[in-house]
């Protein structure tokens, strides 16, 4: 799991080939509020990429945070999954 702070202005982007675990970690950080608030837009993004990767444990959380948003924005995060799947 991820500790600390990460500087989102300077971070890089995840390569194509990302281990699901790296994935699962960016999601458990968006839910948290580790980035500073929480954004559930980008959690669902970053569980939805590591349970396409064989992260089992990331649809159940994936799931639970969908709860929580709106069709609109579950839609937006799904387009956004998509758009790094087909960037990486």
């Amino acid at each position: 799991m991820l500790m600390g702070h990460i500087d989102l202005a300077t971070a890089m982007p995840v390569e194509a080939g990302a281990n699901p675990d790296v994935l699962f970690d960016l999601g458990i950080l968006y839910s948290s509020g580790r980035t500073g608030c929480v954004d559930l837009v980008a959690a669902h993004k970053w569980f939805n990429l590591a349970a396409l990767k064989g992260r089992v444990d990331a649809i159940a959380l994936r799931k639970e945070i969908s709860e929580q948003m709106t069709g609109d924005e579950i839609s937006l995060a799904q387009r956004e999954a998509r758009a790094w799947m087909t960037t990486h």
